[in-house]
């Protein structure tokens, strides 16, 4: 009699345990639960998408040409970490009602391109330019769409993309700031073409739309409309074999492909609170995870060595998806970069040398040593942040080794301020930081050297002075 007491009470404890939550309280922490997950998986693609209809929404420009500012970059472009220190130039490319698609890239004469071809994912395809697969010789980037069979006629270096969409991001490289030569820089890159292959015996005039001045804001909108930039994408590209575990789990927050995407009020409260989840941990990730890049410094890798590894390889090894990873990264940048190191290289840094985090209000140095390890040239930049772009309503987010007006001191080092207001006598080297923002700052070198990565030159963390 006792154990059958007993058994009684086990059972009653276990139906207890197993009804904590009602069916509607399952299903609502399924989606939340689930929103997360599509944040970190999805983002690379919703970066892309934001971009792409901020180009289609905001100017002339459409798929197949090129979008590019004819100025270097300020803080009217949005865009996540961009490099204000040269002309960009964006071709969105769509193969899926033209076919193959040509980015003709001009030989190194007269000015150079640094270039980085990409997949809806952003997964690198190729480089361009002198440290790209043309070496600077020149060359016709074939970008072929999913499943292509026909034979590539010679001449031209195939791109095989498992995706139809995607873009190339095109750097004219610039001498100096100033106007000739950002007007020599801007006539060297109108010599870039897109065209389909179809059209290439008698290929038609490339269409270049100017989107200097216009506020392009891809900044990740973490709120419900993330998740209708994410169902675009899903709606106009094919599954790839190595995501199609997500399928289920899209369907489950209103995401399925050929059906429309129309979350009720409920569901867009649970998806709110997902993707606001999502952004805290990508956020805690991003502070937690960097690695330094020296001993005991605050500058860090740009990417994590990991992810860099299996992106470079297409994310071909079979028992390795870094989506965590991926994730963390295309939530601060945009782009894939086939040769990393080679064309440039970045480091980032989120803290100064105590290891505080930067203060807009706060007048900080940095110091860059003498014979910096570059072919081209350095710079240093501040982002928001918060939103990982250029510091909104400042009259400039950069100073490079390009600027004429550059203090150097006598044994050839440079020192850089950033602060709300300039050092006095030192605004030729100073960097304008908001006051009531926090910001990070990245140190970029194009075609960096051997001292760079044996790390016999080195970068000194940046400091607070007041």
């Amino acid at each position: 009699m006792r154990k059958t007491v007993f058994a009684l009470l086990m059972l009653s404890a276990a139906t207890t345990a197993a009804a904590a939550f009602t069916p509607e309280e399952l299903a609502s922490r399924t989606v939340e639960r689930r929103a997360v997950e599509a944040v970190i998986w999805g983002i690379p693609a919703v970066n892309y998408d934001l971009m792409l209809q901020e180009m289609l929404t905001k100017t002339k420009g459409k798929v197949n040409q090129i979008v590019y500012w004819s100025r270097p970059l300020d803080w009217h472009n949005q865009t996540l970490t961009p490099n204000p220190d040269a002309i960009y130039l964006m071709a969105f490319t769509d193969t899926k009602s033209v076919g193959p698609v040509v980015i003709e890239v001009p030989p190194a004469e007269g000015g150079s391109i640094n270039g980085n071809i990409v997949n809806v994912w952003q997964m690198a395809l190729e480089d361009a330019g002198p440290s790209g697969a043309d070496q600077g010789k020149g060359g016709k980037y074939l970008v072929l769409p999913p499943g292509y069979k026909d034979k590539v006629p010679d001449g031209y270096i195939p791109l095989q993309s498992d995706t139809f969409g995607g873009y190339a991001l095109l750097r004219s490289n610039l001498a100096s700031h100033s106007d000739a030569d950002i007007a020599k820089s801007v006539e060297y890159a109108k010599r870039l073409k897109v065209y389909p292959l179809s059209q290439a015996a008698n290929p038609p005039e490339t269409v270049f739309t100017d989107a200097q001045g216009v506020v392009f804001d891809s900044t990740i909108k973490y709120d419900a409309s993330f998740f209708t930039s994410l169902n675009r994408v899903v709606q106009s590209e094919p599954w790839l074999t190595r995501d199609k575990v997500i399928i289920d789990q899209l369907k489950s927050i209103g995401i399925e492909k050929g059906k429309p995407f129309s979350p009720i009020a409920s569901m867009t409260k649970q998806l709110e609170a997902g993707v606001k989840e999502g952004r805290e941990w990508l956020e805690t990730k991003y502070d937690t995870g960097q690695i330094p890049f020296y001993e005991k410094s605050m500058w860090n890798y740009i990417g994590n060595p990991e992810l860099v590894k299996s992106a470079q390889g297409g994310y071909a090894e079979p028992d390795a998806y870094p989506v965590d990873l991926r994730g963390v990264a295309y939530s601060y940048a945009f782009v894939g970069v086939k040769r990393l190191g080679a064309g440039q290289f970045y480091l980032i840094s989120l803290k100064d040398k105590a290891g505080n985090p930067f203060e807009g209000s706060k007048t900080y140095r940095l110091t860059v040593p003498p014979n910096v390890p570059v072919q081209q040239y350095w710079s240093l930049t501040a982002y928001d942040r918060k939103t990982q772009a250029l510091i909104r309503n400042m009259s400039r987010a950069s100073r490079s080794s390009q600027i004429a007006d550059l203090q150097k001191n006598p044994d050839g080092s440079v020192d850089l301020f950033l602060g709300s207001k300039p050092p006095e006598g030192k605004e030729a080297n100073w960097i304008p930081t908001d006051p009531k923002h926090e910001f990070e700052v990245m140190f970029r070198l194009y075609a960096p050297t051997k001292a760079l990565f044996d790390k016999s030159w080195v970068l000194p963390d940046v400091e607070h002075i007041q």
